[in-house]
């Protein structure tokens, strides 16, 4: 099959419903003003309330929600063939991921720009904001695991990856004093952004340097190291301020990923390279080397952030609408984000499915699975020997991803004996696409655990107080990362996946709720169709992972305790997402018969005169 007219399709696609759907949504359903004043200029505090430029927060949010997701789901999702990833991704981005992202930015900056948990709680009632508030705090902690230890495996033993990646820090450390401090009241774009990719592509070309050096070693980390220096980042990275770290260091890394895009794009016309693997293959129905089930339900959990992200409901109303300046930024930052993270997870799934399905499956299963597969690999000894780096049984989906890239690169003019370079890039392009968003959802996850913390003492609901910032930031980390340091990409895949879908129907519930709360019931479809099909598949999935991947695992000499801790975990996920959805629902009828609707359900209105009415939220 042809990747052309694939790729020309899906861009069609995505314009027309940026063009038209989310124009309807915005003036429809969500009815957007901007003369309603937004929370980075009602509390700005210059530590986490920053109101940004249109474009650097398009660049902080694509580069918070854009993780592992829309990488290693369809990388992995190959396994049942080319076409029902692609479908997923094109149409569940479109009609599921983007409403998400769109109408949960509103919906938090109209109270706000507090959590979905905490929109829960006003819109639905206090219960189902506490019962939401602790599922995210779990899911939250599974997900930034599932997207971490993708990263730990891509940079262990890796000198040339973990030296570009390190060398980003101190790149966006310089690039926030620029940006924020350098012009009193002023934010300095144009300088700062061109100092940063020319050091971040020096980075890349250094790296190869660096790796031939006798001090290499110095940089060559185990996987449990590597996840120790990820949670020492992510520690630092979400008590510093917004400014000084996490928002140039997304913006820097959007150059990167925009510009690999639109590369990879270029790449594919010009290239063309052929899909190797079928429409469906023999796994549809189950019994695959690396997911351990059926097509459906488990497409729908394995590609996650390409589609539709839990995750992201927790950027859209974290980080982001605290630094959103005009309301009606929200459409291209909302919408518009995730139709290029969709377009990620298309890019991915043609890359992967590029290779042929020996070199695939010999990467990302072990040489002991491999061997029962009846499959021989092609080209997968030639693409060792010129990357430098041993491929079969590197698994979780991020080398084989970087050699579908790398090889796609390859074949444009003048690229053909730059593989290695290429590989190493795109481990470094998938790396920032991860890191990106362990450090925002580290301080997401902190946000929560702080707005739930402060409800038995009080300042640990003040996000500005640094103990609580600490002690919070602290828990969340070593959550998440004694779960990288305990577990593998499959028994933490299929939880952060399902965990993370059925984030996404909660979230879809919240803003459902705040539809109807805010009289707008018959555009409430928009976001209730998508909850009740993602929430009838992966209610599914979690039901099917508890019976045949948790509960067998609690045999098996020593993943016994791994085995009852995923199945509690799934459980806790499941209840929680029930118990919040027959809230919403008995709201629904509530607020459909006549009962008022909660007084700060959907923010502050809009006078005649133009004016905003702010004590209302």
């Amino acid at each position: 099959m042809n990747t052309f007219p694939v790729l020309l399709g899906a861009l069609c696609v995505y314009a027309i419903a940026y063009r038209y759907y989310s124009a309807f949504i915005a003036a429809k359903a969500m009815a957007l003003d901007d003369r309603r004043t937004t929370p980075a200029h009602v509390y700005p505090d210059g530590h986490n309330y920053v109101a940004s430029p249109k474009w650097v927060l398009f660049g902080h949010h694509f580069a918070a929600i854009a993780g592992a997701g829309p990488l290693i789901g369809p990388t992995l999702a190959a396994q049942f063939g080319f076409a029902p990833g692609f479908l997923w991704i094109l149409v569940g981005a479109v009609l599921c991921g983007c409403v998400q992202d769109f109408t949960v930015l509103v919906a938090s900056v109209r109270h706000k720009g507090r959590s979905v948990a905490d929109v829960a709680r006003t819109e639905i009632s206090p219960f189902a904001g506490l019962v939401a508030m602790i599922a995210v705090l779990f899911i939250l902690l599974v997900s930034l695991a599932g997207l971490g230890i993708v990263v730990v495996n891509a940079l262990s033993n890796s000198p040339w990856g973990v030296f570009t990646i390190g060398m980003t820090i101190p790149i966006a450390v310089i690039m926030g004093w620029w940006m924020f401090k350098s012009h009193a009241g002023q934010v300095n774009v144009v300088g700062p952004s061109i100092f940063g990719v020319v050091l971040l592509l020096a980075s890349v070309v250094a790296g190869h340097w660096v790796a031939q050096t006798s001090w290499a070693g110095a940089l060559t980390f185990t996987p449990h190291e590597i996840t120790i220096l990820m949670g020492i980042y992510g520690l630092v990275a979400s008590v510093l301020p917004v400014w000084l770290v996490l928002e140039p260091r997304d913006y820097l890394s959007t150059y990167v990923k925009l510009g690999t895009i639109a590369v990879l794009v270029v790449g594919v016309f010009v290239v063309h390279p052929n899909i190797q693997f079928p429409n469906f293959t023999q796994y549809v129905h189950g019994g695959g080397p690396i997911i351990k089930g059926s097509l459906f339900p488990f497409l729908f959990i394995t590609i996650a952030c390409g589609a539709i992200s839990g995750f992201h409901s927790l950027v859209s109303s974290g980080t982001t609408p605290k630094m959103l300046d005009k309301e009606t930024d929200a459409r291209f930052i909302g919408y518009g984000a995730m139709i290029c993270e969709s377009l990620v997870g298309v890019l991915a799934l043609i890359a992967a499915c590029s290779l042929s399905q020996g070199d695939y499956f010999a990467i990302n299963t072990t040489p002991a699975v491999f061997s029962h597969l009846g499959l021989s690999t092609v080209n997968l000894d030639m693409f060792s020997r010129e990357v430098g780096e041993k491929l079969a049984g590197r698994t979780g989906g991020a080398v084989s991803l970087a050699i579908g890239m790398a090889q796609i690169f390859r074949g444009l003019p003048g690229m053909a004996t730059l593989m290695g370079y290429w590989y190493h890039y795109a481990i470094m392009f998938e790396a920032l696409f991860i890191l990106t968003t362990v450090d925002t959802g580290t301080r997401v996850a902190r946000y929560v655990l702080q707005e739930l913390m402060g409800k038995v003492h009080k300042p640990f609901g003040n996000s500005s107080w640094l103990p609580g910032n600490l002690i919070t930031s602290f828990i969340v980390v070593m959550g998440w990362g004694y779960l990288i340091y305990t577990g593998n990409i499959t028994t933490i895949w299929p939880l952060f996946g399902t965990g993370n879908q059925l984030l996404a129907t909660i979230a879809l519930a919240v803003t459902t709720t705040f539809l109807i709360n805010m009289g707008k019931q018959k555009y409430a479809w928009i976001t209730a169709v998508p909850m009740c099909f993602v929430g009838v598949t992966t209610l599914s999935a979690g039901v099917l992972s508890i019976k045949n991947i948790f509960w067998p695992l609690t045999s098996k000499p020593g993943q016994v305790f791994t085995g009852y801790m995923d199945t509690v975990l799934m459980c806790i996920f499941i209840a929680g997402v029930i118990l919040v959805l027959f809230d919403a629902v008995r709201r629904w009828i509530a607020v459909m018969n006549g009962a008022p609707a909660p007084q700060e359900a959907f923010g502050p209105p809009v006078t005649a005169a133009g004016e905003v009415k702010m004590g209302c939220c």
